[in-house]
């Protein structure tokens, strides 16, 4: 039989030649690699290291019995209770009804482009599923180009000259922050400016704020405040809460959309049915909010601030060009001072490059070409993840409590990312 003739062998053009997500990925090598007896750090996989907050976590267990469907929208409680979240968090005035619940933003990400029939836009470095997910439907792509020396950041500028072309098409615009791969953030005037160009185009902006609660600063605003007539706001559990496993995410939608909202409840109506009713219940708590999740929160930025502004000053003093991150738990240097050296062994690629460092020194990062650059764009990023977030916080919020953290809290509470540092220096060095 021939293997490349028979029928159940047709799979989707779209799909063909598409590698799992990166990320995952990275995360199953590098279990693999410990479960052979390697130290493996692992800066691959971007899952927050805190635990989910014991308060959600009782509500899970209360919620555990409950088996039901529940609407395809989701369930009105949280619903309300995200409504809140927002108004709160944005001073906005959004309404229970314009919330979609599904398992993970990623899958919302998903039916958002099936139902509608448009372009993506999307800044270049983006995180590494958005054009896989685009390219699986069947929808174009367009990268956006952004520069290192504005922090890689989507200007109002570029964004025009993109759109003017062809100034009625429909297009999705995805922005995200804070960004995942770089950790930087937009400023307000930079969000006014962008807002503006989406509306003049009427752009459906999806406003990906899965790590708005961990700017580091505590003071992230959403792009909806200056475009609420076109803009989306992404966000779940996985990235403040911890909660990645669970997949609970959450699109807010403004009045003007509600047909989008809605096909996308057709779409999940004959797809994944409803989102699990116990984690649905659980998430209630979550984003009610109260004053132990205000200081888990305010312990863990403190926490991803002080790794993040460490490993920055590591990877400078190392010779890579990195930008500060300003949130979430990533950073994206690029190693090109060391192209010559690299390229007298044979590291021409990103790819390469990380391939090399997992293989001598046991540290798994990502490359740049996973998250939309050229192979010989010599970046990668690192997800400053490896460490037991759980004994953070609690150092954090006793011995810590009332004094800055510093290089001592780093090297006490987060090991193993150290040790990642000291292994690429030697790296790098013996090149």
């Amino acid at each position: 039989m021939d293997i490349q003739t028979d029928h159940r062998y047709a799979i989707n053009l779209n799909v063909r030649g598409i590698q799992p997500s990166a990320t995952l990925r990275i995360n199953e090598l590098s279990n693999q690699l410990r479960s052979e007896g390697r130290d493996i750090v692992k800066l691959g996989l971007g899952q927050s290291p805190f635990p989910v907050p014991e308060r959600v976590v009782a509500a899970l267990r209360e919620h555990a019995h409950e088996k039901d469907y529940l609407p395809v929208k989701g369930l009105k409680a949280l619903r309300e209770a995200i409504a809140g979240y927002i108004n709160r968090r944005e001073r906005m005035h959004c309404n229970w009804e314009d919330v979609l619940i599904g398992p993970g933003s990623k899958e919302l990400l998903f039916m958002l482009q099936l139902a509608y029939y448009g372009d993506l836009l999307i800044p270049r470095p983006s995180w590494v599923s958005y054009a896989p997910q685009a390219r699986i439907i069947g929808r174009s792509v367009h990268w956006l180009p952004t520069h290192a020396e504005n922090n890689w950041q989507l200007t109002a500028e570029e964004l025009d000259i993109i759109c003017r072309d062809d100034p009625s098409r429909p297009r999705i615009l995805i922005l995200n922050y804070p960004s995942n791969p770089t950790g930087c953030t937009y400023t307000d005037d930079q969000l006014l400016a962008i807002a503006n160009v989406a509306r003049k185009y009427k752009l459906i902006l999806l406003s990906d704020e899965i790590y708005g609660e961990v700017n580091f600063e505590g003071k992230h605003k959403s792009i909806a405040r200056y475009y609420p007539e076109g803009t989306i706001i992404s966000t779940g559990l996985s990235k403040w809460a911890g909660a990645g496993g669970w997949r609970l995410g959450t699109f807010i939608f403004p009045p003007e959309l509600r047909p989008l909202q809605n096909a996308m409840a057709i779409i999940a109506s004959e797809t994944y049915t409803a989102t699990s009713a116990p984690i649905q219940h659980a998430a209630i708590a979550a984003f009610t909010g109260g004053a132990d999740l205000d200081e888990y929160l305010k312990q863990s930025r403190r926490i991803l601030k002080v790794v993040g502004e460490y490993l920055h000053r590591r990877l400078s003093a190392m010779g890579a060009v990195v930008q500060k991150p300003e949130g979430a738990f990533y950073l994206f240097p690029d190693f090109s001072a060391f192209r010559e050296a690299l390229a007298r062994r044979d590291i021409k690629t990103s790819q390469a490059l990380c391939q090399s460092l997992l293989a001598d020194t046991g540290v798994a990062i990502l490359p740049a070409s996973d998250f939309g650059f050229v192979p010989d764009h010599l970046a990668a990023r690192l997800a400053f993840v490896d460490f037991d977030g759980a004994e953070a916080l609690q150092l954090a919020g006793n011995d810590y409590a009332a004094q800055e953290l510093d290089d001592d809290f780093v090297n006490h509470a987060c090991p193993r990312l150290v040790k990642a540092m000291d292994r690429m220096e030697q790296w790098l060095a013996a090149l």
